[in-house]
C-alpha cells in the first residue's frame, strides 16, 4: 500500500527538501512544486512532495496515523 504522508519543509534548497512528519525526518524532491518555501507543510509521496496542504487537515492525518499506530501496538500486544 502507497500513502502520501503531510511533512513540514524543515529544509530547502533547490528542489531538495529535509522534511518532518510526526518527528521523523528524510529527504524529499519539490521539482512538482517549485513554489514552496521552509516552512510550508506538503503531501510527500514516493520522494516527492506533490501538493501543499493546510495546517488543519495535516493535523487530521497524522492525528489518524497515530491512532492506527497505537492500534498496531495494542493489536501486536494481544495477539504476539
Amino acid at each position: 500500500m502507497c500513502l502520501a504522508v503531510p511533512a513540514r519543509i524543515v529544509e530547502l534548497e533547490d528542489d531538495r527538501a529535509v522534511v518532518d512528519a510526526m518527528g521523523n525526518k528524510f529527504n524529499a524532491k519539490t521539482t512538482l512544486l517549485p513554489e514552496v518555501k521552509l516552512g510550508d507543510l506538503v503531501l510527500v509521496h514516493a520522494g516527492f512532495a506533490i501538493s501543499l496542504v493546510d495546517e488543519e487537515e495535516a493535523k487530521k492525518t497524522w492525528q489518524l496515523i497515530s491512532e492506527i499506530n497505537e492500534y498496531m501496538d495494542t493489536d501486536n500486544k494481544v495477539s504476539g
